[in-house]
């Protein structure tokens, strides 16, 4: 057993009102310079869709991500030979066009219009070649113009269900979907790089850019399922979301999680068996990659995993972050969480809770179990979008989602606890009570638990200064 850390997100998707106010920080500071106007290192989709690049999820397209070919695990879009024949050309990497083409306007020229009878207007320019373009798709484009009608055919997600159904306005749905890099345990964009630049960081799991190893290949591109590595066309050289990792070493939050208003973002350390990964990866089905993926993760409260993790090096100050981790409460504990197209065999640690809905087509009254499938967002849909169309995870995680909000309902409105609510969905009322806090309340040091310098450092800490800043007197 090798035991390792690594940080994780969770995203409520019953939180998120689509503000976009994540994306906003993190722009302005990860990407606010020539040749990365384009790149969102955080965006939010709306769902249904084929969302940002366009139909990143169709890996028939793009080919990224794993498979699993006569019990190895390949890279979708081919090996070191594949990549070492065709390395001046990638047939599977988006176009600009996926993404969209960078623009500004001629605003000296509303400036500096001299008087005239008509307003002066401005046609939108494009950043690459300076000439004017007429604009076909954005990162919200979806959003913007409820794309669903036009979009909705090419969402994969819509497998085994029949879309025309979902196209008329009366069956119609829609939900936020925030992403970010998932900084994989077995990240496909790291082993497709020829030049070695990506990496994952050995002591949080990060995956970063080694800017002065990157030969602008692309590869990387290419190789990420969740399209989530960009090429900086003034640069040459790939960038991708970094985690937040100077602030994350302060003991700080990321900046999307930090300025979320709706409170649906949680972010702590996890620890988990590096020596079961291979085997998750391989998995027979795409259905046993989520269990499997579950097993890698290692419960810190257990005294022999403890005993083991300070063995190999992790530090104390980690896994006590770990044991009061929000993330391996939803993930593992609580099973609420449920990873991002786990088909992708990547092993993601970015985890989503499905959103709950209103109640459709309900004539007369239903039992609770049924009530869940009449949800009117498809179980098969966040099925497929989140299991790998095993519907069993979603449907509990649902159910207990709603009897956290059933079993709070009658305990303020009625004045009564109704425990044989609990008893079906498996959950005592201690942990119903801290589920709510968690969800509902979502209060600022329960949402993010990240580890700080351990106590014994803190004195050679404030001598050599607090993150850079100067000296500390």
């Amino acid at each position: 057993m090798k035991i390792k850390a690594q940080y994780a997100m969770v995203l409520n998707l019953d939180k998120c009102i689509g503000c976009h106010t994540c994306s906003i920080p993190c722009k302005n500071v990860w990407t606010n310079r020539d040749g990365a106007e384009y790149m969102w290192f955080n965006n939010v989709e709306c769902k249904p869709g084929i969302g940002y690049p366009q139909k990143w999820e169709n890996q028939d397209i793009h080919k990224g991500g794993w498979q699993l070919k006569r019990g190895r695990l390949q890279l979708k879009a081919g090996g070191r030979l594949h990549k070492g024949i065709n390395i001046f050309h990638n047939p599977d990497l988006p176009t600009i066009d996926d993404y969209y083409e960078p623009w500004d306007y001629d605003y000296a020229r509303l400036i500096d219009s001299p008087k005239r009878r008509h307003q002066p207007s401005v046609r939108p320019r494009s950043r690459l070649t300076g000439e004017p373009i007429n604009l076909k798709w954005g990162p919200n484009w979806e959003d913007d113009l409820a794309g669903l009608a036009e979009t909705g055919a090419g969402d994969t997600n819509f497998k085994n269900l029949e879309i025309e159904t979902y196209l008329q306005f009366r069956n119609v749905f829609m939900f936020w979907l925030p992403r970010l890099c998932e900084h994989c345990l077995n990240p496909a964009c790291v082993a497709s790089c020829p030049s070695g630049a990506l990496y994952k960081r050995e002591e949080d799991g990060i995956v970063l850019v080694d800017q002065e190893r990157c030969r602008g290949w692309r590869y990387c591109v290419s190789g990420c399922p969740y399209k989530k590595v960009y090429f900086n066309w003034k640069t040459g050289r790939a960038e991708k979301c970094v985690f937040c990792y100077p602030r994350i070493e302060a003991g700080l939050t990321t900046l999307c999680a930090h300025s979320c208003v709706g409170r649906i973002r949680y972010v702590g350390v996890l620890l988990y068996d590096a020596d079961r990964i291979s085997p998750a990866v391989k998995a027979p089905s795409d259905q046993a990659v989520y269990p499997a993926h579950l097993d890698i993760l290692l419960d810190p409260n257990d005294p022999e995993i403890e005993r083991a993790a300070t063995a190999q090096g992790i530090a104390s100050n980690v896994l006590a972050a770990a044991k009061r981790s929000p993330t391996y409460a939803l993930i593992k504990e609580w099973r609420l969480a449920l990873p991002l197209h786990p088909e992708f065999r990547t092993l993601p640690m970015v985890w989503y809770v499905p959103p709950l809905s209103p109640v459709s087509s309900q004539v007369a009254p239903v039992q609770e179990s049924e009530t869940i499938d009449r949800l009117r967002i498809p179980m098969a849909y966040l099925a497929n979008l989140l299991t790998a169309g095993d519907e069993v995870p979603v449907r509990t995680a649902l159910k207990r989602l709603s009897a956290v909000r059933q079993y709070m309902r009658t305990q303020r409105v009625e004045k009564r606890s109704d425990k044989s609510l609990l008893d079906s969905v498996g959950l005592d009322e201690d942990t119903i009570q801290t589920m709510y806090r968690l969800l509902a309340l979502g209060r600022l040091e329960d949402r993010f638990v990240l580890p700080t310098r351990p106590v014994q450092d803190d004195v050679n800490y404030a001598r050599q200064g607090c993150c850079g800043f100067g000296d500390t007197v």
